[in-house]
């Protein structure tokens, strides 16, 4: 089993900037690929970036790309996403999520291609 822990949301003004964190606990040993997600009022879970595991390759959604920031410290027990430019479309609940190398398939792009949650940190962003 893994654990996800993430942290430091919170409310920042249009154009300021956030580090979100994600603790990660339990057994490591297989994953694949840590991700971000987000999810606004009466809209779906969103994928916002990820990185693979052993190699560090990063991939971002198109809405972020060039302000968001995913990345994983040596120790591979947390992950960040910084957050600049920060648009008040950015208002989410932002989810950490864990992709097992004994899921099917390489996708990481999805929900349904993860197998571990955090129970997620609000990002507020004001105009």
């Amino acid at each position: 089993q893994v654990q996800l822990v993430e942290s430091g949301g919170g409310l920042v003004q249009a154009g300021g900037s956030l580090r979100i964190s994600c603790a990660i606990s339990g057994r490591m040993s297989n994953m694949f690929f840590m991700g971000w997600f987000r999810q606004a009022p009466g809209k779906e879970r969103d994928f916002v970036a990820s990185i693979s595991w052993s190699g560090g390759n990063t991939y971002y959604a198109d809405s972020v790309k060039g302000r968001f920031t995913i990345s994983q410290t040596n120790g591979k027990s947390t992950v960040y996403l910084q957050m600049n430019s920060l648009k008040p479309e950015d208002t989410a609940v932002y989810y950490c999520a864990a992709k097992d190398t004994l899921s099917a398939g390489g996708s990481h792009y999805f929900t349904y291609d993860y197998d571990y949650w955090g129970q997620g940190t609000q990002v507020t962003v004001s105009s």
